[in-house]
C-alpha cells in the first residue's frame, strides 16, 4: 500500500492515470491496485481520486463505486479535469480507450518508481 500511495503522489493535479497504468508500474495487478486504494484513509491528500478506469469512466472512490462518484467527480473537476457524459454515467471528456487524453493516461514516473520500491 505504501507503494501505491507514493505513487499517487507523484501524479500532478489535473492529470488522471488508470488502474492498469499504476498497476504496470508497480508490476501488480489493478485489482491490487484497487485494493490499496480503496483502503487509503489519507484521501483526497493521498489523490486515490486521479485513478479512472481504463476506458475512462471514474471508477470508485472510497471504497464504493456509485455512491462517491459526485465526491470524485467534484475533486477533479476543482483540479480542471473536464468529463463527459457517457453510456449513463460520466468519463473523463476526451478519453480514447487505450490511449487516454492526449497522448495517454498519466504514467510519468519514470526513476521515481525504483525510489519507491528500493
Amino acid at each position: 500500500m505504501v507503494r501505491v500511495h507514493a505513487l499517487l503522489l507523484l501524479i500532478p493535479p489535473g492529470r488522471v492515470t488508470t488502474y492498469g497504468a499504476l498497476s504496470r508500474a508497480l508490476g501488480s495487478s489493478p485489482r491490487a491496485v484497487g485494493g490499496a486504494l480503496r483502503a487509503n484513509p489519507y484521501a483526497p491528500r493521498v489523490p486515490c481520486h486521479r485513478v479512472v478506469a481504463a476506458d475512462g469512466a471514474l471508477g470508485g472512490f472510497k471504497g464504493e463505486v456509485d455512491k462517491n462518484a459526485v465526491e470524485k467527480m467534484a475533486l477533479l473537476e476543482g483540479e480542471g479535469v473536464e468529463f463527459e457524459e457517457w453510456r449513463g454515467g460520466w468519463r473523463v471528456k476526451g478519453w480514447v480507450m487505450g490511449e487516454g487524453v492526449e497522448g495517454g493516461a498519466w504514467a510519468g514516473w519514470g526513476e521515481e518508481v525504483e525510489k519507491v520500491e528500493g
